[in-house]
């Protein structure tokens, strides 16, 4: 009997990169609507003084912050504006799910 071929990740380039990034501070941006939307799409990107802003301005507005640098790196290498592929659908799910939990205990959704 053959052995069994180890399953290659299909994550793995994303989580690379996310580790050569690591010094760098990176923020992305999701939007989802469950009604409208097929899936979360990507809607800011940014490194450096971009991912301050974008982190300012979640603040500002009183967005939850998720600190994730794998997904994070894995999103920086998306279009602004298209949908996040299949291969982020749970990763994204997670913190979703997180989210929509935290809303409906401080009272939002």
């Amino acid at each position: 009997m053959a052995p069994e071929k180890e399953q290659p990740d299909p994550l793995r380039p994303r989580r690379d990169l996310a580790r050569r990034r690591a010094g760098r501070k990176w923020a992305a941006a999701l939007r989802y609507d469950p009604e409208s939307d097929r899936a979360p799409k990507l809607t800011a990107k940014g490194a450096g003084v971009l991912a301050e802003k974008i982190i300012a301005l979640a603040r500002e507005h009183g967005i939850h912050i998720h600190e994730d640098p794998d997904l994070a790196g894995a999103l920086s290498l998306l279009e602004v504006n298209t949908e996040i592929p299949e291969d982020l659908y749970r990763a994204v799910a997670e913190v979703l799910a997180f989210l929509y939990r935290l809303n409906r205990e401080q009272g939002g959704l």
